[in-house]
């Protein structure tokens, strides 16, 4: 029998500066994602998206830490408490959860859902470290913390809604990062996560990083959580993404890495994030998406 896949819509901006994120889950969905999870051999079932109120119904400084700021922390909190339990659900019931953004705030949701199923890796495919906390930051968005929520990092070491215990950062590895602020680059000095830049991409080519890389994300583990956020392509391929940062991987780049993955590692969860159909071209960043999905699940060429 197939294996079933719970598509879980998380539409948020909280997290971000620009608006329009919060309709990336519908945008994958109008792209096909359904249709690349059966060529995939999956067989998907769609959840809808949790409850997340409109960001102009909240106050973005409402917030329970008292240090540095964490704009629409309350509202971040309950969304990442009701996905958390959504996606652990899900593990529940056999199925793989894919979880659509919104922002990448979300994936403090959804790893932490995986986490709960038992020791888990993590393979972050972001531009961006997403280290920062509500004292390092310079925006104060959330979508720029979730990593650093999800390892108990900062103000979050208090925050038990953040924390998933089980994400080690030993375990932890981001790939293609090309844009970090100073506070960043000071922890990751400090930290043992596993850091591959563009520039190491670009020397020693896609297919090594992603095998050092599975080394890392499974060591001690018997599944990874991939995070994509649609800006670790280049704009060129991704146009419809919130904060692009040129010098991303390119289409062929991308689709390798995430199949190198699936191919050598069992993948317990997914979530695709920062689709913001206000700024795409074609929906093609949606479209682009899909196909990720589905080659993070098993689609092959031949």
């Amino acid at each position: 029998m197939a294996r079933t896949v719970r598509i879980i819509g998380a539409p948020t901006d909280y997290g971000a500066n620009r608006r329009g994120v919060d309709m990336g889950p519908s945008a994958i969905r109008y792209a096909g994602l359904a249709d690349q999870l059966r060529a995939a051999g999956v067989e998907p079932v769609d959840a809808g998206d949790i409850h997340a109120p409109h960001a102009e119904e909240c106050n973005p400084n409402t917030r329970s830490i008292t240090t540095g700021t964490a704009q629409f922390f309350e509202e971040t909190k309950t969304v990442s408490t009701t996905l958390s339990d959504t996606v652990e659900s899900a593990l529940d019931a056999g199925e793989i959860p894919v979880v659509l953004g919104g922002d990448h705030s979300v994936a403090i949701g959804s790893v932490s859902g995986s986490a709960a199923a038992g020791p888990l890796g993590a393979i972050w495919f972001d531009a961006h470290g997403d280290l920062n906390t509500p004292g390092t930051s310079p925006s104060g968005n959330i979508h720029g913390m979730p990593l650093a929520a999800l390892l108990g990092i900062g103000e979050f070491a208090e925050q038990n809604w953040a924390t998933a215990p089980q994400l080690r950062e030993e375990n932890v590895v981001i790939v293609g990062l090309r844009s970090v602020d100073e506070s960043e680059k000071e922890l990751l000095d400090e930290r043992e996560l596993t850091v591959f830049t563009m520039s190491d991409i670009d020397r020693r080519g896609i297919a090594p990083i992603i095998d050092d890389a599975l080394r890392v994300a499974a060591t001690g583990v018997d599944s990874i959580h991939v995070s994509l956020d649609l800006d670790w392509l280049d704009p060129a391929e991704a146009p419809g993404v919130g904060t692009p940062v040129r010098g991303g991987v390119t289409y062929r780049e991308a689709h390798s890495a995430i199949e190198q993955v699936a191919s050598a590692a069992t993948v317990r969860s997914l979530d695709l994030v920062e689709v913001n159909p206000t700024l795409d071209q074609h929906n093609e960043t949606a479209e682009l998406a899909t196909e990720l999905a589905a080659s993070a699940l098993g689609k092959r060429i031949l």
